[in-house]
Parts: C-alpha cells; sequence; structure tokens
C-alpha cells in the first residue's frame, strides 16, 4: 500500500482495491465527469494519498470546497456514519480523520499569500494569450521584450510594460527601420488590452517577489507533501487570466526543474480544474505547446492531471497522454452528448463484465469507472469503483481558519509585502527627467545668453546715437545748407539777373575812377 494511493473499491461487491501507482502518477491523468457526480470529493482523496506519500501537491480551489484538506473531518459529521460504512464496504480498514499540510496563495492576496511573476517571465507568448492579440500586435509585443532585453530594462510589472510601449511609439521611426513596422494603433491596442487586464485584477499578478517553484514542492516535519491551495473563485470571474497563469506555471516548472527519468513517486503533482479554460478559442501554437510541455514534463518528475466535465474538453492528442483515468457519470440528454459519451467509453481498455457506456452513464455519485496504468505503464481494464471516503473535511473550512493557517506559514513573511524595485518604469521616468531637466537648462542658458546679446546691442545703438552719429549728422546738416547755398547764389550769378548785378557793380566802380 505505500507505493500506491488507495482509490476505493471495485468488482461487483467493491472489495477489489483500485489503486494508483506512484511509480507511474507522473504518467499524468483525468478526472471528468458533469456537476455534481464526485468529482471534487475524488480531487481530495487523490490530494491527500499524495501528500501522505510525500509527494507536494498544487491545485486550483475553483469553488472554495478544497480549503477543508487542512482540517481533520469531524465524527460529528451528518455523514460520518456513511463514511465508516463505506470504508467498510470497500476493504478500508485503516480509515480516519486527518488533516494534511496546507499552504493558501491567492493571486489577489486576499484569500492566501500573494503569487506574483514578473512580465519578462511571462513571455510574449503567454502574455499575448493573455491578452488576445493579433498577429500584428504580438509582433509589437515581442518588440518590447527584445528593446527591453537590450536596453537592461527589467519588465517586473504592468507600469513597466506600459511606459515601455509608450517608449516604443515615441521612437518608432528608429525601430521600424531595425524591427520592422511599429504601428501606433497596434501600440495603442495593446495599451486598452493591458488596461482591461488591470480591471481584472491582473496587476496583482505581476511584481516581487516572485514565486518560486521550490515553494510549492515543500515538506512538513513529518514528511509529508505540502498541499498547495490556489484560491480560484474570484480568479474565475477572469478565465483568460486563470488559464494563462496555470499554464505558465506549468511552462515554468518544464523549464526549470531537472531531468530525473522514472522516479518511484513524482517530485510535484499539479491538478489543472476546469481544464477546458485552457484549450477555448486557444490558438495552435499554444495547445502544441501544451502538448510538447506534457509530453516532456513527465520525465521531470512531475505528473498533471486535468479535472474537466468531459474528456472531449480535452484536445485528442493530450487526451492520450494521460495514463490514469477516474470517470465519473456523464450525462446524455442530446445526440451530441451519447456521441461524447461513447467517445469516452471508447477510450478505456474494455472490461468483458459490463458495458463500459453504460456504466459511465449509470454509476452514482462517490462512484466512478476507474483506470489505473498497471506494470510497465500498461492501461489497466476499466473497473468500476466507489471512491473512499476523505480523512479530511469535506467542505471549506471558515475564514477564522483560513487566516489561523496563513498566520503561521513561512510564506507570510517572504510573500506578502510587495517590493518595487528599479525596472523599466523608473529607469524610463530618469531618462526623461533627466532629459526635462537638460532641456530647460539649455532653455535658460540661451535666454540669458539672449538677454546679454540684446542689452549689448541696445547698448551699441544708444552710444552711437548720442554721440558720434548725432554730431555727424549735425555737421551733415550744416554741411548741406552751406554748400545748398553756395550753389544757389553762383547759379543766380550765372544767370540774367546774375549778369546785371555783377555789370551794375562794375560799373558804378568804373564810373567813380
Amino acid at each position: 500500500m505505500e507505493n500506491n494511493i488507495f482509490l476505493g473499491g471495485g468488482g461487483d461487491d467493491y472489495s477489489q482495491p483500485q489503486n494508483l501507482a506512484l511509480k507511474y502518477a507522473n504518467r499524468h491523468g483525468l478526472i471528468a465527469g458533469a456537476t455534481g457526480t464526485g468529482k471534487t470529493v475524488t480531487l481530495q482523496i487523490l490530494a491527500e494519498g499524495f501528500s501522505q506519500a510525500g509527494v507536494p501537491v498544487f491545485l486550483s480551489d475553483v469553488k472554495g470546497d478544497l480549503s477543508g484538506l487542512a482540517k481533520a473531518g469531524r465524527d460529528d459529521h451528518k455523514l460520518h456514519q456513511a463514511f465508516q460504512d463505506r470504508a467498510q464496504q470497500i476493504g478500508f480498514p485503516g480509515y480516519s480523520y486527518r488533516a494534511c499540510p496546507v499552504t493558501f496563495w491567492d493571486l489577489f492576496g486576499e484569500q492566501g499569500h500573494p503569487v506574483r511573476t514578473t512580465v519578462t517571465e511571462m513571455g510574449p507568448l503567454l502574455f499575448s494569450r493573455l491578452m488576445g492579440l493579433s498577429e500584428a500586435q504580438e509582433g509589437i509585443l515581442n518588440i518590447a521584450f527584445r528593446v527591453a532585453d537590450e536596453e537592461g530594462m527589467p519588465l517586473l510589472d504592468l507600469k513597466d510594460l506600459q511606459s515601455l510601449l509608450v517608449w516604443i511609439g515615441e521612437n518608432r521611426a528608429q525601430l521600424s527601420l531595425r524591427y520592422g513596422n511599429v504601428s501606433t494603433a497596434s501600440i495603442g491596442a495593446i495599451q486598452r488590452r493591458l488596461l482591461v487586464l488591470e480591471n481584472q485584477g491582473a496587476t496583482n499578478l505581476f511584481g516581487e517577489p516572485a514565486l518560486e517553484l521550490s515553494d510549492l514542492m515543500r515538506k512538513d516535519e513529518n514528511g509529508r507533501g505540502m498541499v498547495n491551495i490556489l484560491a480560484s473563485d474570484k480568479l474565475m470571474g477572469a478565465p483568460r487570466l486563470y488559464a494563462t497563469f496555470l499554464l505558465w506555471l506549468l511552462s515554468e516548472l518544464f523549464e526549470e526543474l531537472p531531468e530525473v527519468g522514472d522516479p518511484d513517486k513524482p517530485k510535484l503533482v499539479f491538478f489543472f480544474d476546469e481544464a477546458h479554460l485552457l484549450f477555448e478559442d486557444a490558438p495552435k501554437i499554444l495547445v502544441d505547446k501544451v502538448e510538447q510541455v506534457a509530453r516532456l514534463i513527465r520525465s521531470k518528475g512531475v505528473g498533471v492531471y486535468f479535472i474537466s466535465q468531459n474528456p472531449a474538453d480535452i484536445p485528442e492528442d493530450i487526451l492520450g497522454q494521460l495514463g490514469n483515468r477516474v470517470q465519473h457519470a456523464l450525462r446524455a440528454f442530446t445526440a451530441r452528448d451519447r456521441k461524447n459519451l461513447r467517445l469516452a467509453a471508447e477510450t478505456y481498455r474494455e472490461n468483458p463484465a459490463f458495458d463500459t457506456e453504460a456504466a459511465i452513464r449509470e454509476v452514482g455519485v462517490g462512484e466512478a469507472v476507474t483506470s489505473m496504468l498497471q506494470k510497465k505503464g500498461v492501461p489497466g481494464i476499466v473497473e468500476r469503483t466507489l471512491i473512499r471516503p476523505p480523512g479530511s473535511q469535506l467542505g471549506p473550512i471558515s475564514d477564522a481558519e483560513r487566516q489561523a493557517v496563513m498566520q503561521v506559514s513561512p510564506m507570510q513573511a517572504k510573500y506578502d509585502k510587495l517590493v518595487d524595485r528599479k525596472s523599466a518604469f523608473e529607469i524610463l521616468q530618469s531618462r526623461a527627467n533627466d532629459a526635462a531637466k537638460a532641456a530647460a537648462e539649455a532653455e535658460e542658458e540661451m535666454e540669458t545668453q539672449s538677454v546679454a546679446e540684446r542689452e549689448f546691442a541696445t547698448a551699441r545703438r544708444f552710444s552711437g546715437s548720442r554721440v558720434g552719429r548725432s554730431s555727424s549728422r549735425v555737421t551733415r546738416r550744416k554741411d548741406t545748407f552751406a554748400t545748398a547755398m553756395s550753389e544757389a547764389v553762383i547759379k543766380e550769378l550765372k544767370g540774367t539777373t546774375g549778369r546785371r548785378i555783377v555789370r551794375g557793380i562794375l560799373g558804378g566802380l568804373f564810373k567813380n575812377r
């Protein structure tokens, strides 16, 4: 039993133990079924089993029910006797109530410790997916990431990216020569999408201190794996943000963890609830990336389990890699439902004892059709299984109990306080301030020089007009008047009147002589 996780009892009388082998737990898995058929409880008992085996777990709590993992079940619970009877029926004599070591996380920092990453770590591909950008807009975003890297400007939060896009718009002429056309319309569209993200609360996701993956892979003092619960009830209001964050986390695990081959048990198990959100309207390049990660991450000791209402929500190439399966009831009210039910039944290794399609349609709440990997990774024969009862509390804990768990967590001192170090926003702001200061100084210097030059020119004009130019002007006036009088007199003397005057003067002189 120590190398397995007990799921429940199978067979006609539900007495045959159905186990998930830890050796093949990193071959991924699927938990599917209609609403209200027991998927959450199955997820809960799997998390308990992995934790007890020393395997850390990361899961998203969409409805708030999984917080009960932090508290042991109670004898006074209304289902206590039913749980005891089921444990006896399926051959689970060691059943008892116990809590799991739990760490609560929350992107909004309200129901858990803040979970942050940086814009740079998210990367342009996932960021484009997060904002739903077109191909041209994604190209602009790639230019922004390249420029930030070359200019040494860390992109830590949304304001860093917003300020960098403004700078790119102001310098688009130079950047277009190097990277291709940089359109202001595309930049404006990205800025509007960033504003939408802010309104959805994505500002809390980006910043520092960024989440360290090692903090998701801790064990308690008793060697039990830590159960990391992401509060997702509010996050589900922004489904694209929810899916992109979990995909980023999966990608980070793939890129950072070393190869371990086929370990005796996983290093971490990742549960992706509401998995259909990951693939809705996703571009092919993103689906291909998920397929690549799912195919290769098992060699790094990470198991990925998708939880969805219908196996048809998972792309076929990815569905084929999910070796461990728990299929709760599927309803077949329409022709499409019946088709999906038939396709789901065809993915299991048949059991001659019953019709798989009929079993998937008929199993009750807390019951499932299961198929686990056996020796050498061979899929086991499908079995009808009565799922074992949980050891932790069924349903959510109170807010006070949640706060008490958070208060004693070592993650509080590490992540609760936001750190805003120098990054692209501060660098560009400093550059703008320096440029404005230099421009103001230059303008002031020019203004000072202009005043001096004007004063000097005025002084020259004043001195010239009062001293040199005035005397010369008076002299020229006097010279001009005397010359004019002389010329007038000479002109008169040359004329008839002048000659008469001359003759009269000369005649008088000679007459007296």
